[in-house]
């Protein structure tokens, strides 16, 4: 009953947020693209960084998705454009970054949010053509879109990276093990190319939510037994909310955050966040 009632409190404090205008222009001026981003985590960064002044690149996998998202967003009055995209498709990913440059002249932000998760088992149980699958899209995807991003980025002052990873990065999830191995590495890459781009002024950061409450997390929290076993995990007790995770990824983009790269920024409501 207890964790019952938090969730419900969760989802008044997950519409509040939903409906709360922010008005400090702070990305006004900069292009951000961000990959998966029609729903979700993605949809919600792209929303917020939008509200914030930033002219945003919206992309999927699906065609119809990205339509349906860019309605929604530039009836909210945000300066958006989208692209159908394949993270795995180099052709695709070529155009995400030429539509950016085309309609709004350049690059500042990239936010790789792209990942899939086509099993579910312990690390060791999971199939050769899931691991690649995993790796291809959640990690050597992320290297890619980061890579092909350079060059515009090095075209602008202060350029900004976020890696989007996850709390199963730290603590792996026992049914999302080979996921929860991809998201680790995404810690090592954003170490590494941030040492790398510092002296270039350009910042390379990482994300690690939490469980949000998103239709990829379905599994662990539609059934009222994955939702109280995932609950009991979680210090404050509620789900995150998109609008949370938007929230970090925005702050990380902006200039509030000029003196920090190399960072995982943790958003899990208290989950362990160790390796």
């Amino acid at each position: 009953m207890f964790l019952r009632a938090v969730v419900r409190q969760s989802n008044m404090l997950g519409q509040r947020n939903l409906c709360s205008q922010i008005s400090s222009p702070r990305l006004k001026g900069k292009v951000a693209v961000v990959t998966a981003s029609t729903d979700g985590i993605g949809y919600a960064i792209a929303e917020r960084l939008g509200q914030e002044g930033a002219k945003v690149v919206v992309s999927s996998r699906k065609e119809q998705n990205v339509v349906k998202a860019v309605d929604q967003l530039t009836k909210s009055g945000l300066d958006v454009v989208g692209v159908k995209c394949h993270v795995a498709n180099a052709s695709d990913r070529k155009a995400l970054f030429e539509k950016a440059v085309e309609k709004f002249g350049g690059i500042d932000i990239l936010v790789s949010n792209a990942a899939v998760n086509p099993e579910v088992g312990a690390v060791l149980d999971a199939s050769e053509a899931a691991w690649d699958k995993i790796f291809e899209v959640n990690v050597k995807c992320s290297f890619l879109l980061a890579k092909e991003a350079l060059p515009y980025l090095r075209q602008r002052k202060n350029g900004s990276i976020v890696f989007v990873s996850s709390i199963a990065g730290f603590q792996p999830f026992s049914l999302l093990g080979a996921y929860s191995v991809s998201k680790t590495a995404l810690f090592g890459l954003t170490k590494a190319a941030s040492q790398d781009l510092a002296p270039e002024g350009i910042r390379v950061n990482c994300i690690a939510p939490g469980i949000v409450r998103t239709k990829f997390a379905a599994a662990l929290h539609e059934s009222e037994s994955a939702r109280d076993t995932a609950l009991e995990k979680i210090p404050m007790g509620r789900f995150a909310q998109p609008p949370e995770i938007a929230g970090v990824c925005a702050f990380l983009v902006s200039d509030d955050a000029s003196y920090i790269t190399g960072e995982t920024i943790v958003a899990s409501g208290g989950m362990p966040s160790r390796l």
